[in-house]
């Protein structure tokens, strides 16, 4: 058999097969799954975190800087993330993906990226400017969204991977990629209709900005959380 004709097999194996589906109570790695048709469902809501601007900083920057801004910024991410409960999915360039579950998995979600936001201005961009006297300014955005998911193992063997199918997954990456500075947290309605009030509001005033997105309403904010001590 030759190679093409290898793909189509294996592709047709892919389309007549049977799925075998559960549901999930913890976020899978890639061992739980099989590489097959095999999946986890659960409600998950998903957290991408992305640099903006990141293609014009590698352009106009020497390499050592753009690794440290890249640096910098998924360390803070994935501080947070972990600090508020979420998992780690992946990481992709400049960019960091995660799942939070649980019945306070959309506050969680939201209050991490106004961390976030947070680790940029009083951390990152002061340490790049008294190191480097510079007036770059780091930008980012954190796009969350929730749905049901079906996680599924995806690649080949030796060089595989989860691959996470839903709306939130989609809309989430979507949104971190809106650049509406300096708004920095894009969320559903979904999102903003289920979170806790502390995360809406501070001291009676409205934190977000409704704004229409491809037909949809989404939230934006330029808010902060502020970050804990010790």
């Amino acid at each position: 058999m030759g190679f093409a004709e290898d793909l189509a097999a294996e592709v047709g194996t892919i389309f007549r097969s049977q799925w075998s589906v559960r549901e999930g109570q913890v976020v899978p790695d890639t061992p739980d799954i099989k590489l097959g048709n095999e999946g986890v469902t659960l409600d998950g809501t998903v957290l991408y975190a992305d640099i903006d601007g990141s293609t014009n900083m590698v352009d106009s920057k020497t390499p050592q800087f753009a690794a440290e801004v890249y640096k910098s910024y998924l360390l803070c991410a994935a501080r947070l993330i972990r600090s508020e409960g979420g998992i780690i999915t992946a990481y992709d360039g400049d960019r960091v993906m995660a799942v939070f579950i649980g019945g306070s998995k959309n506050t969680s979600a939201v209050r991490c990226g106004l961390k976030i936001n947070r680790s940029v201005l009083d951390i990152i961009n002061p340490a790049i400017k008294r190191q480097y006297n510079s007036d770059f300014n780091l930008q980012q955005v954190v796009g969350i969204d929730t749905s049901n998911l079906l996680v599924a193992r995806t690649g080949i063997r030796g060089s595989n991977d989860l691959v996470w199918v839903g709306p939130a997954a989609n809309h989430a990456a979507k949104l971190s990629s809106i650049s509406e500075p300096p708004y920095a947290t894009f969320i559903s309605s979904a999102i903003f209709e289920n979170m806790h009030t502390s995360v809406k509001e501070t001291n009676g005033v409205g934190m977000w900005e409704a704004r229409t997105w491809r037909g949809k309403t989404v939230y934006r904010s330029a808010w902060y959380w502020h970050l804990p001590n010790g």
